[in-house]
């Protein structure tokens, strides 16, 4: 009798512990919804790891698209014709548009002449960038890493440099950009290291910065609810009754990527065409 109140809850108390494990163990063993975190832009390497030059999925995914669109602008122009056919009115259109909208509401013709080369082609593979995330097999935005936002972004910035470096000097450049006529000379102390700042640094951290976080938040909205319908819709309760929903929020985020991919491809462009028309314009 004295050893029951010692040995009786014994029983009980593995059985309490047992059900308080076992949703756990059944929740990481299904893995039915995968949360997303910032090691899907950190893949492992495919070549070369622990070197400089190592290669993983995201180089890939850079590496497929730019030869895609280079081999099918190639075949294009190969083959224009003066009435042009689906494929040739795609391309022509979206030159058009970068023209009409971006370069000649920006720079105007004569300036818009000298930069359109650059503009266009920085709109093209900016959009091809961004839109390889929304490709089945890719999955993963070229620009989702910051490399390549800093590189278009530091491009950006060497262009619009020298643009106006060449028109007025390292000198007159400068005090186009940070010094403003008609201000009184105390208003200088404060305005001309903000502006200085802003030339050299902030205008192509802030392109960098915000199309690496526009690309990063959109890849991870659409595998929260590709994985969220995935899970909902195997979980084997209830809860499979819900996963129509969760799968049309999923086709509307995928939806809207392919709007932010072609939005931040048109935000960065124009911006880079305002910088540009800031260094070269003949007042401030």
């Amino acid at each position: 009798m004295a050893g029951h109140p010692a040995v009786g809850p014994r029983p009980r108390e593995i059985e309490l512990n047992t059900a308080d494990l076992s949703p756990t163990l059944h929740a990481e063993g299904d893995s039915l919804f995968h949360i997303p975190t910032l090691d899907e832009f950190f893949p492992e390497a495919l070549l070369f790891a622990g070197t400089p030059f190592e290669f993983n999925r995201v180089q890939l995914v850079r590496l497929i698209m730019i030869a895609v669109v280079l081999i099918v602008l190639c075949i294009i122009a190969s083959r224009a014709k003066l009435v042009p056919g689906r494929a040739q009115s795609i391309v022509e259109l979206i030159i058009e548009f970068v023209h009409n909208g971006i370069i000649k509401n920006t720079l105007g013709l004569k300036d818009g002449m000298r930069f359109a080369p650059f503009l266009i082609t920085l709109f093209v593979f900016l959009l091809t960038m961004n839109i390889a995330g929304v490709i089945p097999g890719l999955n993963l935005a070229g620009t989702s890493v910051i490399g390549l936002p800093l590189l278009a972004a530091l491009w950006t910035f060497v262009v619009y440099v020298v643009a106006g470096v060449k028109k007025r000097g390292f000198a007159g450049y400068l005090k186009h950009e940070t010094a403003p006529p008609g201000l009184p000379k105390p208003i200088y102390l404060l305005l001309v290291p903000i502006e200085f700042l802003q030339v050299v640094l902030i205008r192509w951290a802030s392109l960098t910065i915000r199309l690496l976080a526009n690309m990063v938040a959109g890849h991870i909205m659409m595998v929260v609810f590709i994985g969220l319908t995935h899970g909902l819709l195997f979980s084997a309760s209830w809860l499979t009754v819900i996963s129509p929903f969760a799968g049309a929020l999923a086709i509307g985020i995928y939806g809207f990527e392919i709007f932010v991919a072609g939005l931040q491809a048109f935000i960065f462009t124009i911006l880079a065409a305002v910088y540009i028309q800031m260094a070269t314009a003949d007042e401030h």
